[in-house]
């Protein structure tokens, strides 16, 4: 070999060595590291949602228990149990001591029993309409004090994914006296429930708040006999012509259009107008 060929192999190995060791590791490793960046940022893009999902079921369920627990505080001695029924907010009957109270033919009955009208409603839990017509019912029944007598009979749509498992936990709710509670915990946070994939821990939170036996209540919503008269009640329904929700009887008599407050004010007022006659 040539000096001047030895000299050239031996810029040429020194070359490669400055390349490598100033170019082609660093943009190896630039290059690898691109990679596992892109792949980093794969990963969050696939599961972030889930995520966020994830976070938000569970900020709402802390805040729907959290709610739910302050409102079942009982009010200090002297104060008022809410607004008048003109200012539109929830006004619970006065007769507080008759809610659980269940008649001969097992319905769930609030009101006096002895009460001039009976105000029937076929409801679905998961109706918006039937958490409308359910406030009315409750400022009404307020506003004519012991004139009225309501009773709440299982409709559960077939159109709304959870109707049935809400009416299930309202009834198990009723075997340990917290049926109204339950009525009034699932219209109240309907928007909450109705957009969960698995309502019943909600279920098992709003039964928590109330003091009742957990293990006995997931076991009764879940039960044959909950069941049974769930069915029982559509049924029922049936038979007296109810097709959707809410349907409202008024002393036996179809209401029919009688959902708002105005026009359910309307019906009562012409049914004890009718008894006075």
């Amino acid at each position: 070999m040539t000096k001047s060929e030895a000299l050239t192999r031996g810029v040429f190995a020194f070359s490669s060595i400055i390349l490598r060791s100033f170019y082609f590791e660093p943009v190896e490793k630039g290059l690898k590291f691109a990679a596992n960046a892109i792949e980093s940022r794969s990963f969050m893009k696939r599961f972030l949602p889930f995520l966020i999902i994830a976070i938000v079921g569970l900020l709402t369920i802390g805040i729907a228990t959290a709610v739910y627990k302050v409102k079942m505080q009982p009010a200090p001695a002297g104060a008022t149990t809410g607004a008048s029924p003109a200012s539109g907010e929830m006004t619970k009957p006065p007769a507080a001591a008759a809610e659980e109270q269940k008649d001969s033919q097992g319905w769930h009955v609030r009101g006096p029993a002895k009460a001039p009208l009976l105000l029937e409603i076929y409801g679905d839990f998961q109706c918006p309409s039937c958490a409308v017509a359910s406030k009315a019912i409750d400022q009404l029944q307020a506003e004519f004090k012991d004139k009225i007598k309501v009773v709440f009979h299982e409709f559960p749509l077939s159109m709304h994914q959870h109707a049935v498992r809400a009416a299930e936990a309202a009834e198990a709710a009723g075997l340990q006296g917290k049926f109204w509670e339950m009525h009034d915990a699932l219209y109240d946070y309907q928007p909450v429930w109705s957009h969960t994939t698995n309502p019943g821990f909600l279920f098992d939170s709003y039964a928590g708040s109330m003091g009742l036996d957990l293990a006995r209540f997931r076991a009764d919503r879940q039960s044959s006999d909950i069941e049974g008269k769930v069915i029982e009640d559509g049924n029922a329904g049936l038979l007296r012509g109810v097709r959707n929700t809410p349907t409202i009887f008024i002393n036996g008599q179809h209401a029919k259009g009688a959902i708002t407050k105005d026009k359910l004010r309307e019906a009562i007022e012409a049914a004890l107008a009718k008894q006075k006659s």
